[in-house]
């Protein structure tokens, strides 16, 4: 998978961890008699300020601290094995008076090990990616749930029942 591609689906993937809007998991309720013209500008306050607090803006696209695992030079494959056993293959065959059957063994052998070696690596690579996503997707909960503390507690200073 390229970098680009990979960069594109980090980004789907994290956008949909913070697409809902910034206070959508909190309820608040005026406990003071507050209007509704007047709750709306102290959560737009609030969440101005729990923004500056944290560093957290929840109406931004999130995006990775840390770039993605780098992809490993590729090793193994079909080909690249089937050449190599067929090589070894020919070379023992030669030495027991078949080479056409060595030939034929070493490069079914040598193909099937190049393949598993290559998918292997793509396997690690994968498990590597989804880890990097992972880590990621936590770092931005962790900072969510931060900019939240401070929400609630800006709206309850202010005299809201946050829930």
């Amino acid at each position: 998978m390229s970098i680009k591609k990979i960069t594109v689906a980090v980004a789907l993937s994290l956008t949909a961890i913070v697409i809902t809007p910034a206070n959508a998991d909190i309820i608040v309720y005026p406990a003071q008699g507050q209007s509704q013209d007047q709750m709306d500008q102290d959560k737009f306050e609030c969440q101005r300020w729990a923004t500056r607090q944290t560093g957290f803006n929840p109406l931004a696209t999130p995006t990775a601290n840390t770039p993605p695992p780098a992809a490993e030079a590729p090793v193994g494959g079909v080909g690249r094995g089937a050449v190599r056993g067929a090589a070894g293959g020919a070379l023992i065959g030669a030495i027991g008076g078949d080479t056409r059957r060595g030939l034929a063994m070493g490069a079914a052998g040598g193909g099937l090990l190049g393949g598993m070696r290559r998918s292997d690596q793509r396997a690690r690579e994968e498990a590597a990616l989804d880890n990097w996503k992972q880590n990621e997707s936590a770092r931005i909960a962790a900072e969510r749930n931060e900019f939240n503390r401070a929400f609630r507690a800006c709206l309850t200073g202010r005299g809201y029942t946050v829930m």
